[in-house]
């Protein structure tokens, strides 16, 4: 009992302690908020790599695929059937996206995907991302009346503001074709008055007066003349349909700052859903030839993942088979290059990656999990956290450093009282007992506070990061840059756990050969000039 009564004593007279405990508080809660931070930024980074790629990819080598996805599929559920939840064919390809903005048209390199839309939204969270609500649900390539996003639902009402999204629909593609059917009308009868358009001095993000209202819209395209000097739409509303990354259509303009002086940018569309554009991309087979075709916008697809976002173009899995040229006229059996595979909860994607790699041939056939397709980024996030827990550490070490030269001061000058205590027949194991538990004292206090600490800034660190933005001006924590509209902190009980133990561990072992050096002291020694 002497041994805690005296560590409690030391604990509360001696304040030279309380830069060791201090510094153990502040490496604590430091390490607990950047593992936060950083377990937050690659759980969102796995969810949306995720969100695009299933479980396990069944490919092809080539571009041009393998013939019958359907036995494939079959072949895969005698493997493995009972791991699978569901399954769908794929064909990726290289294109190049063109559509028009006034005079200029602008050009862009994709990746081209061909998905099933009964299937797609059942292997990964594709439908998650896109804009429409009915789209979330249930992804249709039928171009939706109204009813787009004007806010960035993974981000809330506080995000920017979309305002164009607003015409995006069938409507908007109506009286958009009705409008140039009407200037040229105008044009080949000068005289005549213009519908009105939005002066100079006007918002054109705010909807003017219907121009065209009375007007007969049930066919705006039966006069109009299709792409390529192809036959009249005769009425046909739209082309084949396609989902489009948002980056690809749409970039951040600044319209000014808020009061706290950080920027405030809005979100400005070069097209919309019911505007087409033109893709390019090369057939099946040897030579391949470039084939073009003219489709319409339905949605966008908004991942956070700028890699995804500014690259992706998603249509029917059909139309590109047929317009490849990856559909046999005599057997109408398909080709495709990839087969998605979305496994039950619990399953090992490693171990079900080495059964189908080891029953197709390798020459032909690869098999990856999604974390095989991102393994390059995945292991250097995962490389920087350990380096970051590395550096962090070493201030709690430093903290160490500090207990073990102030408890060899301590024993120094309280030579007098541990003589005085051995005489009075207190062991070895006692004295050195004594500094143990101050040591461990001073390990439980400083990372206790420093747990707390962490935690509470973990949970104010977005209301924090808002502060230091109006006290410096800057945005501490730009979405423009992490794609991200808050910081995202995940909070795991068993990294708080091993920080906590660690730092009380390197406590108690700096205080370990101070404690053995009072242990060994003699009392006569210890008490020979008092």
């Amino acid at each position: 009992m002497y041994k805690l009564l005296l560590s409690w004593r030391y604990l509360r007279t001696r304040y030279i302690a309380l830069a060791s405990i201090v510094s153990v508080t502040l490496g604590v809660a430091t390490m607990i908020v950047v593992n936060s931070v950083m377990h937050g930024f690659t759980t969102e980074m796995r969810n949306r790599i995720h969100g695009i790629l299933s479980d396990v990819v069944f490919e092809s080598r080539t571009i041009d695929g393998f013939r019958d996805a359907e036995w494939h599929m079959d072949r895969i559920s005698q493997i493995a059937g009972n791991e699978i939840a569901a399954m769908t064919p794929t064909v990726v390809v290289p294109a190049m996206l063109n559509f028009q903005v006034g005079e200029q048209w602008i050009t862009k390199p994709v990746q081209l995907i061909g998905i099933d839309p009964e299937t797609q939204g059942q292997v990964s969270d594709f439908g998650h991302y896109l804009q429409h609500p009915v789209n979330r649900r249930q992804l249709s390539f039928e171009l939706r009346e109204r009813g787009y996003d004007t806010y960035d639902h993974q981000a809330g009402p506080n995000s920017r503001p979309r305002k164009q999204m607003a015409f995006a629909g069938m409507g908007y593609r109506r009286r958009m074709a009705e409008s140039r059917r009407f200037l040229a009308a105008m044009t080949a009868s000068p005289g005549q008055n213009l519908p009105p358009q939005p002066g100079a001095g006007e918002d054109a993000s705010i909807p003017p007066a219907d121009p065209f209202a009375g007007v007969n819209l049930a066919d705006p395209f039966s006069h109009k003349e299709a792409e390529d000097g192809a036959a009249a739409d005769s009425g046909y509303e739209q082309h084949t349909g396609l989902v489009m990354g948002i980056a690809l259509g749409s970039f951040p303009q600044q319209i000014g700052k808020k009061k706290d002086g950080t920027p405030e940018y809005e979100d400005v569309f070069l097209v919309l859903p019911g505007d087409d554009v033109k893709l390019t991309f090369p057939t099946a087979g040897m030579p391949p030839q470039a084939v073009s075709g003219v489709f319409t916008i339905v949605d966008f697809y908004e991942s956070k993942m700028s890699e995804y976002d500014s690259s992706f173009v998603f249509m029917p899995i059909r139309k590109l088979q047929q317009m490849r040229g990856m559909i046999d006229p005599t057997t109408q059996v398909a080709m495709v290059n990839s087969i998605q595979i979305k496994l039950k909860p619990g399953v090992d994607g490693s171990a079900l990656r080495d059964r189908l790699q080891a029953e197709f041939h390798p020459e032909l056939y690869v098999v990856s999990t999604w974390q095989d397709k991102q393994s390059a980024l995945l292991a250097a996030v995962q490389m920087e956290t350990a380096i970051l827990n590395i550096l962090l550490f070493l201030i709690i070490a430093v903290a160490g450093f500090g207990i073990l030269a102030i408890f060899f001061m301590i024993v120094v000058e309280k030579t007098r009282d541990i003589g005085i205590l051995k005489s009075l027949g207190a062991s070895g194991w006692g004295v050195m007992g004594i500094f143990l538990s101050y040591g461990l004292a001073l390990g439980l206090l400083g990372s206790g506070v420093g747990m707390g600490l962490g935690l509470w800034l973990v949970a104010k660190i977005n209301w924090i990061a808002d502060v230091l933005g109006r006290i410096t001006g800057r945005p501490v924590f730009d979405p423009e840059i992490y794609y991200f509209y808050k910081i995202p902190a995940i909070v795991d009980p068993f990294t708080v756990t091993w920080i906590v133990c660690g730092a009380v561990a390197i406590a108690v072992l700096a205080s370990v050969l101070p404690a053995i050096r009072a242990a060994r002291m003699h009392p006569v020694e210890a008490l020979r000039y008092e």
